[in-house]
This record gives C-alpha cells, sequence and structure tokens, in this order.
C-alpha cells in the first residue's frame, strides 16, 4: 500500500533511545493527526548501553483513549458467547515482554508474573501488554471504552521472556518459558514470537502437550520487503496452532507469512489494544491475531473442560468461517461457534444449551503464496484511527521486535537450526498505527 508519513529527527533520537540494536529495527511511529490509511517505519540503529549501567525501561507511551469499537471485536463477536463463558477456570499464559500490571485492562487480571530476562516485571516494549489484553484484559465498556479481552475471566500468566535491551533472547529462553508455563498448569499457552527450529524448542513444545497444553502461536510477517525468512517456528511444529493475519475485509494481510503453515486466522491489521501507558489504536501483525485465538481457546476450555488440548484446536479449526484464499488455513474464526458448535464423534460436550449443528467446513488452505490485504477497507479504518488528532504514539523496539514484519535473515538473525546454536526469536506484530 502507498503511503506518505513525514517523521522528525526528534522521533528518530526518540528511537534511538528507547532500544538497542543487534542489526536491529528501530521504532514505528503512530502519528495518529497526519496518517491517512497507511504505515511508516523508521529503520535505525540505537546506541549500546554501557556496560553495567541499569537496564533502561522507557515504554512507548500509548494514546489516552479508544474512539469506537474495533472492526475486531464487532467482527468475531466473541461478546455473544460471555452468557455461557468467559473463560472462568482456564490458565492462559501468555510468553511475550511481559506487561504493565497496573494497566486498567489487566489490574487485578494477572495470577503470576515471571521474569526469565533478570529486567523486571514490567513491559518495556508495550507488546506483551497488547497481547495480553486481547487475549484476557478486563472489559472496559462500563468504564466508556469500548475494548475487552476474548476471556476476561480467564486466568492470566505471564511469562517474560524479552525484553527491550535484551541482545538474544534466542530458542534456549522460549524453550525455558513454554516448560514454565506448562509446570504451571497453563492450559493454553499464547507465543506472538517466532523463532527457528532447534532440538530444545521441539521438545519444550511436546512437554507443555504432553502436560495438556493447547499452544497457539503466531505464523510469523513477512520482512521489509515481502519477503519470508522461511518456516516459523514454534507455528511449524505438529499439534500447534497456527495463526495467520486478516484483515477487515476478510482476506488475509499483506504482512502475514504465508510460508508457515496456518490452521486459521484472526484480526490482526489496525486493531486497537492496550499499550503501555494507554491504548495503541491500530496493531498489525500476527501476534494479536494470535491472541485473539488464545482467548478463544479459553473459553472452548472452559465450557468444554471434558476435551483436551488436540480437540480443542480441531474445534476451533473446523468452526472457523472457511478458508479466504491462499494462507487463511480454516479462515477467520468464530469464536461463539467453537463454544457452541456439536461436532460429530467429539464425544461428550458439555451441556446442550445454545449450541447449534455445525455444517461441514471448507478446505484448509495451506499454500505458500501471499495474498495481499484488501486496500480500502483498511484505508477507510485508519483514516478513522487519524480523527484521534494530535496525538503520537511513538512506539518501537530492538531489532526482536520488528515492526509488523519479520526481520531479514542475516548473519545477525538467526532463524534456523544450522549455522546457529541459538535461533532467534522475534516478535511478530506491529507497533505502529
Amino acid at each position: 500500500m502507498p503511503c506518505s508519513v513525514s517523521s522528525t529527527p526528534e522521533m528518530a533520537d526518540d528511537a534511538r533511545r528507547r532500544f538497542r540494536a543487534d542489526g536491529s529495527r528501530g521504532m514505528r511511529v503512530a502519528r495518529s493527526a497526519v496518517v491517512i490509511g497507511c504505515m511508516a517505519v523508521l529503520v535505525q540503529t540505537a546506541s549500546p548501553v554501557t556496560a553495567g549501567a541499569a537496564p533502561l525501561c522507557t515504554p512507548p507511551k500509548g494514546s489516552p483513549r479508544v474512539e469506537g469499537e474495533s472492526w475486531a471485536q464487532r467482527r468475531l463477536g466473541f461478546q455473544r458467547a460471555w452468557a455461557l463463558t468467559r473463560g472462568k477456570g482456564v490458565t492462559v499464559a501468555v510468553i511475550d515482554s511481559g506487561v504493565q500490571p497496573d494497566h486498567p485492562m489487566l489490574a487485578g487480571r494477572i495470577t503470576e508474573f515471571v521474569d526469565l530476562t533478570g529486567t523486571g516485571k514490567r513491559d518495556c516494549v508495550g507488546h506483551g501488554t497488547g497481547v495480553a489484553a486481547l487475549a484476557g484484559g478486563r472489559d472496559l465498556a462500563a468504564a466508556g471504552v469500548p475494548l475487552s479481552g476474548v476471556a476476561p475471566e480467564a486466568r492470566l500468566i505471564v511469562i517474560k521472556q524479552q525484553d527491550a535491551d535484551s541482545d538474544r533472547a534466542g530458542g534456549a529462553r522460549l524453550a525455558k518459558a513454554i516448560r514454565t508455563a506448562a509446570d504451571r498448569r497453563a492450559k493454553v499457552i499464547n507465543i506472538s514470537i517466532t523463532t527457528g527450529n532447534s532440538p530444545e524448542l521441539a521438545q519444550a513444545v511436546q512437554y507443555a502437550q504432553a502436560r495438556d497444553a493447547l499452544i497457539v502461536t503466531a505464523a510469523g510477517n513477512l520482512d521489509g520487503d515481502g519477503r519470508s525468512a522461511g518456516p516459523a517456528y514454534p507455528a511449524s511444529y505438529p499439534g500447534v496452532l497456527s495463526v495467520a493475519s486478516l484483515g477487515p475485509a476478510g482476506a488475509v494481510a499483506g504482512t502475514s507469512d504465508t510460508v508457515t503453515r496456518a490452521d486459521v486466522g484472526a484480526p490482526g491489521a489496525a486493531v486497537p489494544t492496550a499499550w503501555t501507558g494507554g491504548y495503541h489504536p491500530g496493531a498489525e501483525g500476527t501476534s494479536f491475531a494470535a491472541a485473539y485465538v488464545s482467548g478463544t481457546a479459553a473459553l472452548v476450555r472452559s465450557y468444554h473442560p471434558e476435551l483436551d488440548h488436540r480437540q480443542i484446536l480441531h474445534r476451533i479449526r473446523v468452526t472457523a468461517d472457511g478458508n479466504v484464499g491462499q494462507g487463511s488455513g480454516r479462515g477467520m474464526i468464530n469464536p461463539v461457534a467453537a463454544v457452541t458448535a456439536v461436532i460429530s464423534g467429539e464425544g461428550p460436550a458439555g451441556p446442550p444449551g445454545g449450541r447449534v449443528e455445525l455444517a461441514a467446513p471448507a478446505p484448509a488452505d495451506h499454500r505458500t503464496r501471499g495474498i495481499a490485504l484488501a486496500v480500502t477497507g483498511t484505508a477507510l479504518l485508519l483514516a478513522g484511527i487519524a480523527a484521534l488528532g494530535g496525538i503520537f504514539v511513538p512506539m518501537g523496539r530492538r531489532r526482536g521486535w520488528r515492526p509488523s514484519r519479520a526481520a531479514p535473515v542475516t548473519a545477525n538473525t538467526a532463524v534456523s537450526e544450522e549455522g546457529d546454536d541459538e535461533p532467534q526469536a522475534r516478535p511478530v506484530g506491529t507497533i505502529g498505527a
């Protein structure tokens, strides 16, 4: 999508101050007064932190408000399932950059916060706050904020495995995070991060699955040149629920990496969510799509506690709305159908109230050619976001926290086991509107 957004030297300086780099990409700027249907990325290299200095944590500050209910909430309609379940009794682990614990959507919602980075129980990026809020954040409608997590009564465990000041958060730490989640009996594990294949990571996934955890992960994003870094992990492992990003028109988002197998799609373009210090008016990427699916999985597990993780994955896949083209898997998730549908051969499925018979689903599509995001729907939506007017939402991160796209394969950004003993984990969501 062609676009033009101006930036200032002050914004670039701010990006350098905020995030370290090891071949890193800098921040994406959401300048809502001038953004009309487009986004811009500032590619910067930050100065390294002096050895021995306290880790710098100056998280990007979000917008103070959200304007109107998002297309994603309207499209998914997950509130209609709340008469049956809000996710109570299910533990969801969010493996990410941590969270802002006192954010209105998350205050009192975090059961446990595990920091594997040694940088403190905080979110220096914003990414983890946004992901956790969509999966299980509090419903703020009564407070005048039209935003809610899918499963607002699920138990949330936060496992911080990445920080803005971390140089390498590779497969080993991600594997440890997965095992940590499984040991805490998480039944849904959200991983909005991609990395390369490694035996240690594969074994951690198997460890969690043996404890009946459903792993939901982002399928990954294309790099800035529209190229794939290759199959992403853990999304490519058997039994992992891999999620593509879909836009307002229902098509696969232009940034969604279709090389990696996708089981389903979910909203991942122009998605409002919580952010450090406020709200993000339009997050992008498979990171946020995965969060919607994790919340849906929590609803299903709460309503159907007799089903194991394989049956939950199957139920979410077959109740999706049907593939919408290459790279969409079974298509957009349908939270209400996932909770209420009667599925042949599944066995006992909880109380009968409100369920519907399910038609045969359209075949999944795992082909690897990408489809561009429908321009018109996104442009109109982002034009609405621009009406916020006069509010800067500087969002950025170090190399791992790429603005909406996967980092290209270079000597410093390994994404496969070959030639690198510890593949790099990389979050796969934007930090720009």
